[in-house]
């Protein structure tokens, strides 16, 4: 079965540890406020997708699902080449000032997570 670009199939996911071990080891590919992009290339054709978001960074399980939605939802849309991505929360997503499902702050972490894709994303000259 042939996975479209747009579905985020088994096929796409990275979800071995050791898959998830081999991206590791590289040096992180790109940074910002909240994550840290690993990638590797893959010798499949499409992009696969790991995403790990640690309890002690975004505690309620809410707030952790909605960071997933929202990083599958922007590697769905990035056009990626063959490559391994492994999405971390690098740091703590609530503040005193109001809940991490804010609206506010889902918009900066989908707009954090598109840069993301963006920075792995091929040039055209």
């Amino acid at each position: 079965m042939s996975a479209s670009p747009q579905d985020f199939a088994r096929a796409r996911r990275i979800l071995k540890t050791d898959e998830f071990s081999s991206v590791f080891r590289l040096r992180p590919a790109y940074k910002t406020a909240h994550f840290v992009l690993y990638t590797r290339p893959s010798p499949q054709p499409h992009a696969r997708l790991g995403i790990v978001v640690a309890k002690r960074f975004a505690p309620r399980a809410v707030t952790r699902n909605t960071i997933k939605r929202a990083t599958r939802e922007a590697f769905r849309v990035a056009q990626l080449p063959g490559v391994d991505c492994i999405v971390r929360l690098a740091r703590p997503v609530n503040s005193r000032a109001g809940p991490a499902v804010a609206p506010a702050l889902k918009r900066d972490l989908r707009a954090e997570l598109q840069r993301l894709f963006a920075s792995q994303t091929p040039r055209t000259p």
